[in-house]
C-alpha cells in the first residue's frame, strides 16, 4: 500500500510539472502575439506621424494645396488629393488579402516582415487622420483603446466560458457593418447612421477583441516546432492589431475633435 501512495504522489508530481511547462508555454506564446502586436502598433504610430509631417508644409514653405485650413505639401496633395490616395487607402487591404491566403506557404521570418510591412502601409493610410482630428483627441482616443483592448483581451484570455458561439455572431456583425459603410458613403452620405455605424462597430469589435485572444490562446500546442509557433504568434498579432486598430478608428470617430 505505501508503494502505491508513493507512485501516486511521482505520478501527480510529473503531471504538475507537464501542466506547468505547458503553462509557461502558453504565456510564452502570448507574450510573443502581444509584443508583436506592439511592434506594429508602434510601426504604424511613427510611419503616420512622418508621413504627416512630410504632407503638412511647414512655416516658410510653398504651400501647394489646402485641406481645411491646413496646407500640404507636393507630397500632401499626391498622396491625398490624387488618385494615389485610392492606393493609399486600398493598401492595407491588399496586404492583409495576400497575409491569409500565403500564411501557410512563407516562412516564419517573412510573415513577421510581412506583417511589419503591412503595419507600415496601415500608418501610411492612417495619417490623414491627424489633418482631421486634433492631436489631442488621437492621443485620448489611443490610451481609451488601449485600456479598453488590454481589459477584453485579458477576460478572453482568463474566462472560462466558450466564445465561439459569440464570434460567429460578431463575424456576421463585421460583414453586415462593411455593407453599411459602404452603402453610406456611396449613397446615403448620413453623418448620423455613420455616427451610429461607429458606435456598433465599438461593440463588435470590442467583443471579437475577447474572442479573438481566446481562439489565439486556443492555437497554442506544445509539439508545435519553432518555425510553426512563430507563424501562429504572428498570425494572431495581427488579428488583435485589426481589432485595436477598429475600436481605435471608431472611438476617434464618436469622440475626435476635428481640425477647424
Amino acid at each position: 500500500m505505501s508503494d502505491y501512495d508513493r507512485n501516486a504522489v511521482r505520478w501527480g508530481q510529473g503531471g504538475a510539472q507537464v501542466r506547468g511547462a505547458v503553462d509557461q508555454g502558453l504565456r510564452t506564446f502570448m507574450i510573443g502575439v502581444y509584443n508583436n502586436m506592439m511592434v506594429g502598433l508602434a510601426i504604424t504610430g511613427v510611419v503616420a506621424y512622418l508621413i504627416n509631417q512630410l504632407a503638412v508644409a511647414g512655416a516658410g514653405e510653398q504651400a501647394q494645396a489646402m485641406m481645411g485650413h491646413i496646407p500640404l505639401t507636393a507630397f500632401g496633395v499626391a498622396i491625398y488629393g490624387s488618385p494615389l490616395r485610392w492606393i493609399v487607402m486600398l493598401l492595407p487591404l491588399a496586404f492583409v488579402m495576400f497575409f491569409s491566403f500565403r500564411i501557410n506557404s512563407m516562412s516564419a521570418s517573412s510573415a513577421r516582415t510581412l506583417f511589419f510591412a503591412f503595419s507600415a502601409a496601415m500608418g501610411l493610410s492612417l495619417s490623414s487622420i491627424l489633418l482631421v482630428y486634433t492631436g489631442a483627441s488621437v492621443y485620448r482616443a489611443f490610451f481609451i483603446t488601449a485600456a479598453a483592448f488590454g481589459s477584453l483581451s485579458l477576460y478572453g484570455y482568463t474566462t472560462k466560458r466558450d466564445l465561439s458561439p459569440m464570434g460567429t455572431f460578431l463575424m456576421m456583425g463585421v460583414f453586415g457593418l462593411i455593407i453599411a459603410m459602404l452603402v453610406n458613403v456611396v449613397f446615403v452620405h448620413s453623418s448620423s447612421f455613420q455616427l451610429a455605424l461607429s458606435a456598433l462597430s465599438v461593440l463588435i469589435f470590442s467583443g471579437l477583441t475577447a474572442w479573438d485572444t481566446q481562439a489565439i490562446k486556443e492555437m497554442y500546442w506544445a509539439g508545435d516546432g519553432h518555425e510553426v509557433m512563430t507563424k501562429k504568434s504572428v498570425n494572431g498579432a495581427l488579428m488583435l492589431y485589426l481589432d485595436f486598430i477598429n475600436i481605435f478608428q471608431s472611438l476617434l470617430y464618436l469622440t475626435g475633435s476635428r481640425n477647424n
